[in-house]
């Protein structure tokens, strides 16, 4: 069966590591789409063989007559992982601005998925942790889509795939580097007949629907119980479950210019104010306050020294 997706958006940008994961979805996309394909490497400079890697994509691309070019991108200081991620999809959306491509796939698998639930299960995640990598997202800031069309495959497909195209491709070995969280999931995972990672992907699937009728539904209390003026809201809250009232008071805080807020600080916040132990308290730069069945939300006072 083909991936739902590769064929519906025209022209396609992908993002090719040089992994056999990649390297697989690159070779569906252009059968699927040729001529209508461009491919991107992203080169975070954080392994010595990296610029290697990627003149071997380029050198496969041009084999296969899809337009290639490598994407250099310098690192903020913080968590590797997620500074790399951030790097990566910014520049992968610049990109595809330039070169007029509405989306970029990647290759993102059905291992990936189950690596990713079972990581956030372990984190404690709340129902949009649990819904896993999406199939479909924008890049935060802009229109350009990422597409996932890979999610119901398994990793030995694609290799599958790779190896029968007579492709050789990278291998990167902080992929078996037990430091890393994932990696050791992914260890666990090869070693244990007991896990479908199909089933945990569409366990994500069927978990990322309900995470959006909890949005529609967010939607339309926010609409019936929010007044806002300039940097002040107010909320009324009815008989709503405790999931969307949290819901609603984390929207709330970040509309009146809140920073990003823990899930569990929300619910402290909720509960303090709910039980009547304080009128007001502050999360993530909001004073929230109640009076009566009114909340209300606005940025925290500035202090003075």
């Amino acid at each position: 069966m083909w991936p739902s997706g590769l064929d519906e958006v025209t022209p396609l940008g992908v993002a090719v590591s040089g992994g056999p994961d990649s390297v697989a979805l690159l070779l569906l996309a252009h059968a699927l789409n040729s001529g209508r394909v461009e491919a991107a490497t992203v080169d975070h400079g954080l392994r010595a063989d990296s610029a290697t890697e990627a003149a071997e994509v380029a050198a496969l691309c041009d084999r296969l007559g899809i337009p290639h070019v490598v994407l250099r991108v310098e690192l903020s200081a913080g968590n590797m992982h997620d500074a790399a991620r951030t790097a990566r999809y910014a520049a992968l959306a610049d990109w595809a601005r330039a070169r007029g491509l509405p989306a970029v796939a990647t290759a993102h698998h059905a291992d990936d998925q189950a690596e990713t639930v079972l990581m956030r299960l372990n984190r404690a995640s709340g129902l949009a942790g649990l819904s896993g990598i999406r199939p479909s997202t924008k890049v935060p800031g802009t229109e350009v889509s990422v597409i996932r069309p890979l999610l119901g495959w398994r990793k030995a497909e694609l290799f599958a795939i790779v190896r029968e195209a007579g492709v050789e491709t990278a291998d990167d070995p902080s992929n078996r580097d037990p430091r890393f969280d994932r990696a050791r999931i992914r260890a666990a995972l090869a070693h244990g007949d007991w896990a479908d990672p199909v089933a945990f992907a569409r366990s994500a699937a069927l978990l990322h629907e309900s995470n959006q009728a909890m949005e529609w539904m967010v939607g339309k209390l926010w609409q019936a119980a929010t007044d806002q003026a300039e940097d002040t809201l107010a909320w009324r809250p009815t008989d709503e479950p405790r999931a969307l009232r949290l819901a609603i008071i984390a929207r709330a805080v970040a509309e009146v210019g809140g920073r990003d807020a823990m899930r569990s600080d929300i619910a402290r916040l909720h509960d303090t104010l709910e039980s009547g132990a304080a009128r007001a308290a502050n999360v993530a730069g909001v004073l929230v306050s109640r009076d009566g069945d009114t909340w209300t939300f606005q940025p925290e006072p500035t202090r003075r020294n």
